[in-house]
């Protein structure tokens, strides 16, 4: 009986250390894990500040850039033209379509042919009476039977001077029929109308040096009324 108790104490007193030895194993191994959390959460941190910094990097370089971008200062954007609803009356009664067909009509069929839309849109715009504009440009084109060489070698509808010259004179030459157009219906806005010469008498004494100027673009203003 003795040596069978004392084998049941000696095998429980295995058991309970067995079981103690279980409990610091577990022990140790969950300090590991908290360790090795400890650890990856120390390395995420790192990581995101480390990636957080490229990202202020990149950013900073990026603005830098755009304020290093220089915008050329002679760099202008045209204007729109003013569109012009094609049922308002905008001159002696006339929309802008009637009043273009009206001056296409007295533009001959040579060489500033069917421009009468841009003629009355960029006059109606600019405040440059459409009658004036072209007779002035038949009288100085001759286009009303015979365009002159200026006008179909140099674009130039007003017989205007200035730079760049049309072959080498003094007449300016313009690139094209529709920049000579508007180069001239902006010099009568700009130089003419603009300071008050806004009628034919008033124009004459500037825009020609001879006395019958007034009278022949008088007469192709009656014309072009009448047609």
């Amino acid at each position: 009986m003795k040596r069978g108790k004392l084998i049941s104490s000696v095998l429980a007193t295995l058991g309970i250390v067995m079981i103690s030895i279980a409990l610091v194993i577990q022990s140790e191994e969950q300090i590991t894990l908290e360790k090795d959390k400890t650890i990856v959460t120390k390395d995420s941190k790192i990581q995101l500040k480390n990636m957080a910094a490229s990202a202020n990097t990149i950013i900073k370089e990026e603005d830098q850039e755009k304020e290093a971008e220089v915008i050329p200062i002679d760099m202008e954007i045209a204007p729109a033209s003013v569109i012009i609803p094609p049922r308002i009356e905008v001159y002696e009664g006339m929309t802008i379509d009637e009043l273009a067909a009206k001056l296409n009509r007295n533009l001959g069929n040579g060489y500033i042919a069917g421009k009468g839309y841009l003629i009355a849109s960029q006059c109606i715009e600019k405040g440059v009476d459409p009658y004036v504009a072209v007779a002035i440009m038949l009288h100085e084109t001759g286009c009303k039977y015979n365009c002159s060489t200026l006008v179909r070698t140099c674009n130039n509808v007003g017989g205007q001077k200035g730079s760049p010259g049309c072959n080498g004179g003094s007449y300016k030459a313009f690139a094209t029929l529709d920049d000579g157009i508007i180069g001239f219906i902006n010099n009568l806005q700009r130089n003419y109308y603009a300071k008050g010469l806004n009628t034919i008498e008033k124009i004459a004494p500037k825009y020609a040096a001879s006395s019958a100027w007034p009278a022949k673009i008088r007469g192709y203003v009656n014309q072009i009324r009448a047609s």
